[in-house]
């Protein structure tokens, strides 16, 4: 029976990659939890999605959790926030499932950065810093809230009067010299045993929101090891963490933050054998683990991705071979997964073509199943494919706008070119 564990809240970029990296597991059943609508009920099936969860800051939140986990019977609760972590942490005995986070002590200093640097004051790769804006004179400095995430409410003030102007905005914020150099982000995993197991290195080359959106894994200097060797020493990790660094103007290392948590870039390393989220619950549950860290070159960029609901119900699914299923001799690998999707779903699936070649030989030459389709009509080219579909709960796929329209009017079944195929896609499904 699989280890039921459920995202909170599931819509973070925290949130759907740790869904990303346990949906395929054969150990974990996952579910996503929100307070709000977000883009989780895009991405987990309707029977393990919950909307509509309390605030963590809510009277009634710790009572509402108890009842979702008893309701699915959920063993771990993974945090996708930095402030749910925190409180769920502090909280711990009060939810009847095992948090899944470091200790207490770790997860409050890394929570502020005056604490953490505070923590590591004497260790070289502290910042200078100061949150007294009196004793501030030498300028630009780097101005950034004690608590925070994603460069919120992060900036540079050049002379005294943007200073003066950023703490009155905020007065509880940390003062730091300036770091003009590269900024990094350091993925690490420590076992259930204390010991360092993980600790790779990436660029942050383009940031939104706070979020590295295009990064490549580097080489790991000696010095930032032994950077996280010595966190690892005096903090008590469980699981993936990572700290942040960026070079002064001599090019040594200077930290900015430290997180016991999943970060969302760690998908790239995921995709080179290092599943962080999956690695980080066999530690909670006191399993030994081991990975195959392959060590070819990888690099991500990522973009706003669209994902979409429809109202369409149907069971079966007309769609044309030649420039649609087949374009330009190459096969139209968009349409084959939704395709491989209506197996799953169960539904029909008829191949509707004008194409005038054996259709059996040309599905064989681009390895394409015959059987995939439930059945099979090839017509002349002046024939037309409205009179041709019986099924009057069905969707028709075609490149050619004039077979569309004439099937839309005739049959009144929604139509798509090789374009909209994406709105069909169900991303719930795995």
């Amino acid at each position: 029976m699989k280890t039921k564990v459920a995202i909170f809240p599931a819509g973070s970029e925290i949130g759907l990659e740790i869904y990303q990296a346990l949906k395929y597991s054969t150990h974990f059943e996952v579910y996503g939890l929100s307070s709000v609508p977000c883009h989780a009920s895009y991405v987990f099936s309707k029977d393990h999605y919950i909307e509509g969860i309390p605030f963590y800051t809510s009277e009634n939140f710790i009572e509402e959790m108890n009842r979702i986990i008893e309701t699915y019977h959920i063993a771990y609760i993974y945090p996708a926030y930095d402030d749910v972590q925190l409180y769920l942490t502090q909280v711990q005995d009060k939810i009847c499932a095992k948090i899944v986070t470091s200790d207490l002590e770790t997860v409050k200093i890394c929570r502020s950065k005056i604490l953490t640097y505070k923590f590591f004051k004497d260790c070289d790769f502290v910042p200078k810093y100061d949150c007294d804006r009196e004793k501030i004179h030498a300028f630009p400095v780097f101005v950034k809230p004690d608590i925070g995430q994603g460069a919120q409410g992060t900036a540079l003030a050049y002379n005294e009067q943007d200073l003066d102007f950023l703490v009155k905005k905020n007065p509880h914020v940390v003062i730091c010299e300036y770091l003009p150099g590269e900024e990094y982000t350091v993925d690490c995993l420590t076992d259930d045993k204390g010991k360092l197991r993980v600790c790779r290195m990436r660029s942050r080359e383009r940031i939104r929101s706070g979020i590295s959106v295009s990064s490549q894994l580097l080489p790991v200097p000696q010095r930032i090891y032994e950077i996280a060797q010595e966190m690892n020493h005096r903090m008590k990790f469980c699981g993936a963490w990572f700290f942040q660094m960026k070079n002064n103007q001599e090019g040594d290392f200077r930290l900015l933050e430290v997180a016991p948590r999943i970060a969302g870039t760690m998908g790239m390393s995921r995709n080179t054998g290092v599943n962080y989220p999956l690695l980080t619950l066999y530690c909670q549950m006191g399993i030994s683990i081991d990975m195959i860290e392959n060590s070819y070159a990888i690099s991500v960029d990522r973009a706003l991705m669209s994902r979409y609901q429809t109202d369409i119900v149907y069971d079966t699914v007309y769609v044309d071979l030649d420039d649609t299923l087949i374009i330009d001799g190459k096969v139209n690998t968009t349409l084959m997964q939704y395709l491989y999707q209506t197996v799953n779903e169960e539904k029909k699936r008829i191949l509707l073509t004008k194409h005038r070649k054996d259709i059996k030989a040309t599905l064989a030459e681009k390895k394409i199943s015959r059987t995939l389709f439930d059945e099979l009509i090839q017509i002349a080219p002046e024939d037309e494919k409205k009179y041709y579909i019986t099924e009057k709960n069905a969707v028709f796929i075609d490149d050619s706008f004039r077979e569309r329209k004439s099937v839309s009017e005739y049959c009144q079944i929604p139509v798509f070119d090789c374009s909209e195929v994406e709105a069909l896609l169900d991303w719930r499904v795995k």
